[in-house]
C-alpha cells in the first residue's frame, strides 16, 4: 500500500509541483490566443510564438529547479 501512495504522490507531483510553470504557461496561451483572435496574428505565427514561449518557460523552470537542488 505504501508503494501505491508514493507512486500516486509522484504522479500528482509531476503535474502540480511547479505552480509557476503552470501559471506562466496559462498566461502565455491566453496572450497568444488573444493576439491571434483580436490582433490579427496569423495562426502559424501564433503557433511558433507558443512553441518558443513554452520552450523558454520550460528552460527557466528547469534552471530554477537545478539551482534549488544544488543549494540543498
Amino acid at each position: 500500500m505504501n508503494i501505491l501512495r508514493i507512486t500516486l504522490r509522484e504522479l500528482i507531483g509531476m503535474f502540480i509541483d511547479d505552480g509557476a510553470l503552470a501559471l506562466w504557461s496559462i498566461a502565455l496561451i491566453g496572450v497568444i490566443a488573444t493576439a491571434v483572435e483580436y490582433a490579427g496574428l496569423s495562426g502559424f505565427a501564433g503557433g511558433v510564438l507558443l512553441l518558443a514561449g513554452c520552450i523558454l518557460i520550460l528552460a527557466e523552470s528547469t534552471y530554477r529547479a537545478a539551482r534549488k537542488k544544488s543549494h540543498g
